[in-house]
């Protein structure tokens, strides 16, 4: 089930961020994440509406989006990635905005293949300001 995320729900939230991010990223050292997870925690995830995936008592995913258009994060648990999670907390976000602009790192091979089968186009490729790393804005427009 797919519901906002309660206060409640922050801490498990923020552990599959940093276990999710750890692992997708390992191109980026570990203590990066680490460094960031209070700004994410108590800035990023405070302006942000989360959605939660959320079954037998398990949040297995969640999706955050910043002003209505950019989503800021959507990380889905090692063990269930491959069985929908993630294209469920994509689609219900399509349909609740026209529009949606996300980052992603270039080296995320497995992630950009993933926006771009769920009709994101990539925009931009740029330098990530913070990690130095080069990513793409990619974008989906309802048409």
């Amino acid at each position: 089930m797919i519901k906002q995320m309660g206060c409640f729900e922050v801490e498990e939230v923020m552990t599959i961020w940093l276990k999710t991010n750890i692992i997708a990223h390992n191109f980026i050292e570990k203590d990066y994440w680490i460094k960031n997870y209070k700004i994410v925690k108590e800035e990023y995830l405070q302006i942000s509406e989360t959605f939660i995936y959320k079954e037998d008592g398990i949040i297995k995913g969640f999706i955050s989006v910043i002003d209505n258009l950019f989503i800021g994060a959507l990380f889905v648990l090692n063990e269930y990635h491959r069985k929908g999670v993630g294209r469920k907390l994509l689609k219900y976000c399509q349909d609740l905005y026209y529009n949606l602009e996300l980052t992603v790192y270039l080296k995320n091979t497995s992630s950009v293949n993933f926006y771009k089968h769920c009709g994101f186009i990539v925009e931009e490729e740029k330098e990530n300001e913070d990690s130095g790393f080069m990513e793409y804005v990619m974008r989906y427009r309802k048409f």
